[in-house]
């Protein structure tokens, strides 16, 4: 199993890229989202990886996070959504997007990913409505970037020259070059954290999940301590 690619990007596209890992080329498919956090051409980068293996394909999938990697393999679980559906809505939403969308019930927000309709996104929320909260509760320690790839080579090794600029290379996307990735550890940590003082509250995981991800959602930057405190008091009990 191919866990983890490292090496210099030597083509990129909208939803694929091509790493060359000392001498052999990789084609790993990606998110819109990833695709554009990528570095340019001629450059080092790293991704998580999942092997589609299948009686007459192999395809490599690539994920900038543990995080995003875990979410990918829930929403494969889900009957009808392949690798590509998958994407697309890590792609729409990203990990931590996702996450509050789930435990919020939105399956409005899946749908808008491309080739997601209603009844499939209805399914997804409810299939891992259960199995969400464990996520979130690790999205702080999962949300660990593939890294550098000095262990693996990068664009100063013997033998690899530095490609042309993101902008010049055939069939890049101009205005891609680098641009950060949405949201990040501290989000996931601040979420994870919440969730844990919650649960140890004696909240059930479910109902705290859900909380968190309605105050985040409403407080993008809270703190954890912030979070908590929207969250308990969205879990009051009504007058």
């Amino acid at each position: 199993m191919i866990g983890r690619i490292a090496g210099v990007i030597i083509h990129r596209a909208r939803d694929q890229v091509l790493i060359d890992v000392r001498g052999v080329g990789y084609i790993v498919h990606v998110s819109e989202r990833t695709a554009a956090g990528l570095p340019p051409v001629g450059q080092a980068a790293a991704l998580y990886t999942e092997l589609l293996v299948r009686e007459d394909l192999l395809q490599l999938f690539g994920f900038p996070t543990m995080l995003e990697k875990e979410w990918h393999r829930l929403l494969t679980s889900v009957q009808g959504v392949g690798a590509k559906v998958s994407l697309a809505i890590l792609g729409t939403l990203g990990p931590d997007g996702l996450g509050r969308a789930i435990a919020l019930g939105d399956w409005a927000s899946v749908r808008k990913a491309n080739g997601v309709g209603p009844k499939l996104a209805q399914r997804i929320v409810l299939e891992l409505k259960d199995k969400a909260p464990s996520v979130m509760a690790l999205g702080g320690a999962l949300t660990v970037d593939a890294g550098d790839v000095a262990a693996g080579g990068g664009a100063d090794e013997p033998g690899i020259e530095p490609g042309p600029s993101a902008a010049s290379a055939p069939g890049s996307i101009p205005g891609n070059e680098a641009r950060p990735a949405v949201g990040g550890a501290a989000a996931g940590q601040a979420m994870a954290d919440a969730l844990s003082a919650l649960t140890n509250l004696g909240y059930g995981s479910s109902e705290a999940a859900s909380a968190v991800a309605e105050a985040q959602a409403r407080e993008p930057a809270a703190s954890m301590p912030a979070l908590i405190r929207a969250a308990l008091r969205l879990l009051a009990p009504k007058e």
